[in-house]
C-alpha cells in the first residue's frame, strides 16, 4: 500500500470519527429537551436525541450507530442527570434496537422505500424489546413483584409510547436524512 493511500484512509477515518462525534454531541444536546407524549404517563418522555444517531447509522453503518448510541446513552445517563444505570440500559435497548435493525436493512438496500421499511420494522422491534425490557428490567431495578404489577397495568401506555417514539423518529429522519447526508458523506 502506498503512503498516499494510507494517508488518505487515515484522513477519512479521522473525518468520519469527527463527524460521528459531532452527531453524538448534537444528540446529547437534543436529549436535554424532553417532553411527555402521553399525559397518563408523564414519566415517559420523548426527545429528539435518536434522530442524529439514526442518521449517523444510515450514513456510516450499524457499528457506528451502535457506538454513538452507547456514547450518547452514557452521557445522558451519567453526566446529564439521567436515570443513571437504569436509564443507560433502557436507552441502549430502545435506541440500539432501532438503530441496529434499521441501519442493517438500509445498508443492504439504500433507497427511500427501504428506509421506510427499515424504520417500520425497527419500530416494531423496539416496541417488542421495550415491552419485554419494561416487564423484566424495571421490576428488577425498582423493586420486585409490586413494581411488576404496576408495569403490567402500564404496558399499553408503554407500548403506545414506543410506537409514537418510533414513528416520530422515523418520519423526522426520513424528512431530513437526504438533506444532511451530503455533509456526512463529503470527503
Amino acid at each position: 500500500m502506498t503512503q498516499e493511500l494510507k494517508t488518505s484512509k487515515n484522513k477519512y477515518s479521522t473525518k468520519m470519527i469527527a463527524k460521528m462525534g459531532m452527531m453524538a454531541a448534537i444528540a446529547c444536546v437534543f436529549g436535554l429537551f424532553r417532553f411527555p407524549i402521553l399525559p397518563m404517563v408523564p414519566f415517559l418522555t420523548y426527545d429528539f436525541a435518536d434522530i442524529p444517531i439514526i442518521i449517523s447509522a444510515f450514513a456510516f453503518g450499524p457499528v457506528a450507530g451502535i457506538l454513538i448510541t452507547l456514547v450518547v446513552s452514557f452521557i445522558q445517563a451519567f453526566l446529564l442527570g439521567g436515570d443513571q444505570l437504569y436509564g443507560f440500559i433502557m436507552h441502549v435497548l430502545a435506541s440500539g434496537t432501532f438503530v441496529l435493525i434499521s441501519s442493517l436493512i438500509y445498508q443492504k438496500h439504500k433507497s427511500k422505500k427501504m428506509a421506510i421499511i427499515s424504520m417500520a420494522i425497527a419500530t416494531a422491534a423496539m416496541i417488542i424489546v421495550m415491552g419485554i425490557a419494561n416487564y423484566f428490567v424495571t421490576p428488577f431495578y425498582y423493586g420486585g413483584e409490586a413494581m411488576k404489577a404496576v408495569v403490567v397495568q402500564l404496558m399499553p401506555f408503554i407500548l403506545l409510547f414506543n410506537l409514537i417514539k418510533g414513528a416520530a423518529n422515523s418520519v423526522i429522519t426520513f424528512l431530513i436524512y437526504k438533506r444532511v447526508s451530503p455533509f456526512l458523506h463529503k470527503q
